[in-house]
């Protein structure tokens, strides 16, 4: 199993506070059949700022570290860059970093907004030919609010990444139940833990596994798994069209 979105690397934003927490993470994580990790750090999120060079750098020092103490597993360099205007200027510039140096760039959105200009930043981005990569949209309050944004990012060649306690209720209810609707939807296309640590926010990929077998069927949960080894292996990943979202199901009064 791969996990493309985790905050394993040790000291550098509000994940792993220590080396001796990246080494119990991993070990969680082999524990639940991880075998690859894509570090994927904070950066620009008005809080931590983690340029590429330096990431490079505490991946490789991470792997040794792992070699050492004998943990089967493989760290691969990414970025969670939080939207701002000057995105592909700091692209160009090498202080954005794709994941494991493919064309998947991660995206994050503030928690409960989606700022303006995003669809043409995100369309700007496409036309370089670098996909983006929204990372936990059933997180966003105004996607939640306002579904039509979501399907027209997509639509419009954007992806995006829901977070696998999010699926097994861990954020609460109305989270869970809008997870679910956007796997309904087609408007998901990689689960991934965004764990930062063994007790709040662990891994619970094994579980949000389960959860998507028994609601959609085990189609879906090998094109997750799929799509993950697609993207490190910077190969198209496979999608089904997305669907606007049925008003048949009321989702708290929103439609």
């Amino acid at each position: 199993m791969i996990d493309i979105h985790c905050h394993i690397l040790p000291g550098i934003d509000d994940g792993a506070k220590t080396i001796e927490d990246s080494l119990e993470m991993a070990k969680v994580a082999v524990d639940e059949g991880i075998k690859t990790i894509i570090a994927t750090p904070h950066h620009k999120n008005n809080q931590f700022n983690n340029r590429k060079e330096d990431i490079l750098q505490h991946v490789e020092y991470l792997n040794k570290v792992y070699k050492q103490n004998s943990v089967p597993i493989t760290i691969l360099p990414g970025q969670e860059v939080r939207i701002f205007g000057e995105v592909l200027e700091e692209y160009k510039k090498g202080e954005i970093l794709t994941l494991n140096h493919t064309k998947y760039l991660f995206i994050e959105f503030p928690s409960s907004s989606v700022p303006r200009y995003a669809e043409r930043l995100l369309y700007d981005i496409l036309t370089q030919g670098i996909i983006p990569v929204i990372v936990h949209p059933e997180r966003n309050k105004e996607l939640q609010e306002k579904t039509d944004i979501l399907y027209k990012l997509v639509q419009n060649g954007a992806l995006t990444q829901v977070t696998g306690a999010s699926v097994c209720g861990y954020f609460g209810k109305r989270i869970k139940e809008f997870s679910e609707q956007l796997i309904e939807a087609n408007l998901t296309h990689f689960i991934a833990s965004d764990a930062h640590n063994t007790t709040t926010r662990t891994f619970k990929m094994s579980q949000a596994y389960d959860e998507i077998e028994k609601k959609f069927g085990l189609d879906y949960v090998y094109l997750f798994l799929d799509n993950a080894e697609l993207l490190i292996e910077d190969k198209n990943i496979n999608k089904i069209m997305p669907q606007p979202f049925r008003k048949k199901k009321k989702f708290l009064g929103i439609f």
